[in-house]
């Protein structure tokens, strides 16, 4: 019995908390922007990128439709946060999209939005954590060569950050996130200004010439600038978290929520638009293949972010300031998974208590945080950042068809939801503001609609089709747990006034391999059970040992008879099963009651040494209807050294009352501790 893990797990995650400090968790305004924004501000360091990339196959002259198109996202991105402020006051209880839909629309729309969502949430984690690398790696060369190693190290820090609590690992991430926000917005205005002064600004990358790749025009170039707009909707990622963690907030909660919501979309629009059109101003050249696309670029060339290009262009004369954006928007990336973070263990949590999650998703951890769906989320990024080589690009393809999937079936329910109220209500200005409300997410509806089709359309083809069968898979699993909790309900759900039929008979069977002390104590056990039929059976696996068995039994005139079971393929488990079905064959209304003897050994490597027939033996035993297993457990020396040792580093509740303290040890006749690793007997 070691104390590593325990002492491990407390450096990493720190003392535990009470269940009623969790009013104590809640978060203010500044501490919840950080925490549930950063995935929607922080995507504005990519989704240029995305538009600038994909309009780079039609050449320079595609570039100026890249702030239009800018313009486009923006405008969807406040009919969003307009309309899911409205989520946020209908529905403060923290259910989100998934609430919406299932109050509304139906159990089968519920699952759908929270498939698409749990998909989002991991994509999240994914690209977030990739593009943070990749600015990092703008700056420093071993990053941007090492890529996977790095992202693997930094969804470990924020797994372990986040199962520390979520108030605790918003404190951490504030800083960074204001800090991004200040650098990115001082950029923008300083350069907007250096612009209109007439300062000329160049990107690295501005002397290039950008080829274009095939012919783009008609039919196929409308197809590149829907394209191009499906990819910069990845802005929009992360709007519905703050509907789904509205119970973290500090009262007023939906109020304080639908503020946080209104900042996060005036900040991010002025950011994703100012940084496009800085873009444009210092002649960004961005290729989806630099080496061929890029001709006059030198030999090896690594193409750096257009966020690092332009804070090269702004601040030329300062680099310092080019370090610190290239940094603070490489940390804020990485930090933007925090959202997934704090969103998948609470919707996990809500399913769970729907039953369409396994129950362990439900619960709160040491530090009030939902660890499992923490730690769920946390391996299941990492499995995408490793398959894709934590290669944004590759990853984008797969986004954001979750989210516009939860926003429009959202939206929907949220009309139903107007509709449903406005049948009841008969104050004329309450009805206004209802239809106000209703309108606002007929429009929100309309516009995430078209931004779904489109996606589909043009990024289907290119991974999207990965991110949809992954949510028909989260759905069909969802379906088949609910289904399972449900049977079992059925088959446990209370009897009323049925008589409950005894046993006729208890017949014990004590499992003997060798005559000692474990053995005794589980005959002495079970003798004090008083069963109605009491035997000892043993499984002759080498002849030799079993005569010496039957004659040391013998010797010591046991009253209780040792039947001996025939094992010509030297195994226990089987022939111990097919005796107790022989025995309950010949009494369907017995119970037969196996008394197993086992070690209680004190180290880790003892475990090792002891074979594990009774484990193996309870876990077939256990599905044999109307058998019972009971441990008998006999404590090696080992295990009581392992619990003086702990009760010397802290005293048991009542031991300094009976006079035992860490400079008093425990008399030799004193009642033994309780034991605490169980092992089977060889």
């Amino acid at each position: 019995m070691s104390k590593f893990p325990t002492v491990l797990k407390r450096l990493v995650l720190g003392r535990p908390f009470r269940s009623d400090r969790l009013a104590h968790t809640l978060l203010p305004k500044r501490i919840a922007l950080p925490i549930f924004a950063s995935d929607a501000l922080s995507s504005v360091a990519y989704a240029p990128e995305e538009i600038f990339l994909t309009l780079s196959v039609a050449g320079l002259s595609a570039y100026a439709f890249a702030p239009w198109i800018g313009v486009a996202v923006a405008l969807v991105m406040l009919v969003v946060v307009a309309s899911y402020r409205q989520n946020v006051h209908a529905y403060p209880s923290g259910g989100g999209d998934y609430e919406v839909a299932t109050t509304n629309l139906g159990g089968k729309f519920g699952l759908t939005v929270a498939s698409a969502l749990l998909v989002d949430y991991v994509l999240t984690v994914a690209v977030s954590t990739s593009s943070g690398v990749a600015n990092i790696g703008s700056a420093i060369p071993w990053v941007a060569n090492h890529k996977v190693l790095a992202s693997v190290v930094i969804v470990a820090v924020l797994t372990a950050l986040n199962l520390r609590g979520v108030r605790e690992s918003g404190k951490a991430f504030a800083i960074p996130t204001y800090g991004f926000i200040a650098g990115i917005l001082i950029m923008v205005v300083w350069g907007l200004f250096q612009a209109v002064t007439g300062t000329e600004m160049r990107a690295e990358s501005a002397g290039f010439t950008l080829h274009e790749e095939g012919n783009w025009a008609g039919i196929a170039f409308v197809f590149l600038i829907l394209r191009s707009f499906s990819s910069g909707a990845a802005a929009l990622t992360g709007v519905e978290a703050i509907s789904n963690g509205v119970p973290a907030f500090r009262k007023p909660k939906s109020k304080n929520a639908a503020t946080t919501l209104l900042l996060m979309g005036v900040l991010a629009v002025t950011m994703l638009v100012g940084i496009i059109t800085l873009a444009i101003v210092t002649k960004v050249n961005f290729a989806e293949d630099p080496a061929r696309q890029l001709a006059g670029a030198p030999a090896g060339y690594e193409q750096k972010t257009i966020v690092a290009q332009i804070a090269h262009a702004v601040f030329e004369s300062f680099p310092p300031a080019f370090y610190y954006i290239s940094f603070s928007t490489g940390i804020i990336l990485l930090l933007a998974a925090n959202t997934a973070f704090n969103g998948f263990p609470v919707l996990g949590s809500i399913l769970a208590q729907d039953r369409y999650l396994p129950r362990q998703l439900h619960t709160r951890g040491d530090r009030l945080a939902f660890s499992n769906g923490i730690l769920f989320l946390a391996v299941f990024a990492l499995v995408l950042i490793i398959a894709f080589d934590a290669e944004v690009t590759r990853l984008i393809q797969l986004y954001i068809v979750g989210v516009f999937v939860s926003f429009t079936v959202s939206q929907a329910g949220m009309i139903r939801h107007w509709n449903r109220l406005l049948d009841k209500e008969t104050d004329a200005a309450a009805r206004r503001r209802m239809r106000r409300s209703q309108t606002v997410n007929a429009i929100g509806l309309t516009m995430t609609g078209t931004v779904l089709v489109i996606v589909l359309i043009t990024k289907f083809l290119l991974g999207a089709w990965i991110a949809i069968a992954a949510m028909v898979a989260i759905f069909a699993l969802m379906t088949a747990i609910r289904k399972h909790y449900d049977r079992v309900a059925e088959e446990l759900k209370d009897m009323g006034d049925a008589p409950t039929v005894l046993p006729s008979r208890n017949h014990a069977i004590v499992l003997v391999s060798k005559l000692h002390r474990p053995t005794l104590r589980a005959l002495a056990y079970a003798k004090a059970m008083r069963p109605d039929v009491l035997e000892a059976v043993t499984v002759n696996v080498d002849d030799a040992d079993t005569r010496a068995l039957t004659h040391e039994w013998e010797a010591h005139k046991f009253k209780v008879p040792l039947k001996v079971v025939e094992s010509p393929y030297r195994e226990i488990t089987k022939p111990v099963l097919d005796y107790v079905k022989r025995v309950r064959g010949a009494n369907p209304r017995d119970v037969v009651t196996v008394f197993i003897p086992e070690y209680v050994v004190g180290h880790w490597w003892e475990q090792v040494l002891h074979n594990q027939s009774a484990l193996r033996l309870k876990g077939r035993l256990l599905f044999q209807p109307g058998v019972v297993v009971a441990s008998v457990p006999w404590q090696l020396e080992s295990s009581q050294k392992a619990v003086a040792r702990l009760r010397k580093a802290r005293p048991s509740a009542g031991d300094v009352r009976r006079g035992f303290t860490p400079t008093t040890p425990r008399p030799a006749d004193a009642p033994k501790p309780a034991p605490a690793t169980k092992e089977s007997s060889e």
